[in-house]
């Protein structure tokens, strides 16, 4: 496929006009200026369109959009104890793919590519992700509240078994992540055991990490004053390649902490403030030079998988949380929603337009209102972009959504199923 006279978003992440960019198999082949010699294809008319990066949400519980809407105005714990977990006690693989089939055809029609996914039913998830063309790190959430030894947990046996099964399944698009759910739904013996799991096959280690004040200063209490991130530390959770997603009451020291063992922190804007958990220190992580991505938390608790709009509000409240207009730049933005959320899943050829990368692309009008007149094309993007600006969204060079068509996933059925799928749930409660 040739992009012909295209406005790209550059692997620097700076504005080209009137590019060429070739797609040939999975990956991008040619960015230039000239018109390539050969036969690509289709030509996809670049006039008044951006050529950038797509997106990759660093934290998702796609099945949670059956609860879409069924929990407002409620505390985080609350929210969870009276509404969310009774509700997913009822779920089954069916309503789970359904789920997820629904946040795999929003994600795509607003540019995302790839979700860090935590939850349950792994192969049904695995399976709605794989048919709709799209990707996903998914991690079996390991959770213990009863206090049961680890070997004995069904969940710990599910987290084994989907990684033998589908850890580089659909030519590397799945990736099996491992997950310790909290610290304030397991003990110490479950943590260091999910610890030594995902050492010992070799997967990022996914996990909630002081989403609010109160687990925050529980976790302190019931561990003799460390933090969260203290305790996880000491458990060898941030031993390898992890993730830690929200970071929203996390101290200094932590940070010191996340910095030395590079562990990228996933901010969640929206959820945090619906929740009211709180906002992210996210200037002050990336000026440490730990690395940020973004993410969206579940449609439960957000309620939209709009990915611009996560990263306009990713930048606005840094700029609130510091009491300073010029932290988080446009560009950092960005490279948080693209690269930095790539990096957060393992995807080093990815997040970026560059020869020899995967080719998940998202082309963006420009002849909107909205985007007019241009002082800086980038502070567009970032702070005036809708989401409805997307029409097209590629991964691994194939066309996945465009201009509100599907290729691979029945949207009708999709939003017919998932609804079967919730009224019978609510029928059980």
């Amino acid at each position: 496929m040739l992009f012909k006279e295209i406005t790209i978003l550059d692997k620097d992440l700076e504005i080209q006009r009137d590019m060429y960019v070739v797609v040939k198999g999975t990956e991008i082949s040619y960015i230039g200026k000239e018109r390539p010699e050969g036969d690509f294809g289709r030509e996809y008319d670049g006039k008044n369109r951006l050529l950038m990066p797509a997106f990759y949400n660093a934290h998702a519980h796609s099945p949670m959009a059956l609860m879409r809407g069924y929990g407002e105005n409620l505390a985080l714990q609350d929210w969870l104890n009276s509404r969310i977990f009774p509700f997913e006690d009822k779920l089954d693989g069916n309503a789970v793919y359904w789920g997820t089939m629904l946040c795999m055809a929003e994600s795509l029609r607003f540019g995302i590519v790839s979700s860090s996914d935590m939850y349950y039913f792994v192969p049904d998830m695995v399976r709605a992700v794989v048919e709709s063309g799209a990707k996903a790190n998914i991690s079996r959430a390991i959770a213990n509240p009863m206090g049961m030894p680890f070997d004995s947990l069904p969940s710990v046996k599910e987290a084994r078994d989907a990684v033998r099964q589908f850890n580089g399944y659909a030519d590397g698009r799945i990736i099996t992540d491992t997950s310790l759910h909290a610290e304030y739904t397991s003990n110490e013996e479950t943590a260091r055991g999910t610890a030594a799991l995902a050492k010992e096959t070799g997967t990022i280690m996914h996990i909630h990490v002081s989403e609010t004040q109160l687990e925050h200063e529980e976790c302190k209490k019931r561990h003799d004053g460390m933090t969260p991130v203290q305790y996880f530390e000491r458990c060898g959770l941030l031993d390898g390649p992890a993730l830690a997603a929200h970071c929203v009451w996390c101290e200094d020291d932590d940070l010191a902490i996340l910095k030395e063992k590079g562990t990228v922190v996933a901010s969640n804007p929206m959820s945090n403030l619906k929740l009211a958990s709180g906002i992210c220190p996210a200037a002050k992580m990336m000026d440490l030079g730990i690395s940020v991505a973004i993410g969206t938390d579940s449609v439960s608790s957000n309620n939209s998988l709009n990915f611009l709009e996560e990263m306009k509000t990713f930048a606005a409240l840094a700029k609130v949380k510091e009491m300073n207009p010029t932290v988080i730049t446009p560009k950092e933005a960005v490279y948080a929603a693209t690269m930095g959320g790539a990096i957060a899943q393992g995807r080093t050829d990815c997040g970026m337009l560059a020869e020899g990368n995967k080719a998940d692309l998202i082309v963006m009008r420009l002849d909107v209102p909205n985007m007019h007149p241009v002082h800086n094309l980038l502070n567009n993007i970032v702070y005036a972009a809708s989401g409805s600006d997307i029409v097209m969204t590629m991964a691994d060079g194939r066309v996945l959504y465009e201009n509100g068509e599907y290729t691979y996933i029945d949207i009708e059925k999709t939003i017919y199923e998932t609804q079967a799928a919730t009224d019978k749930i609510l029928q059980l409660l």
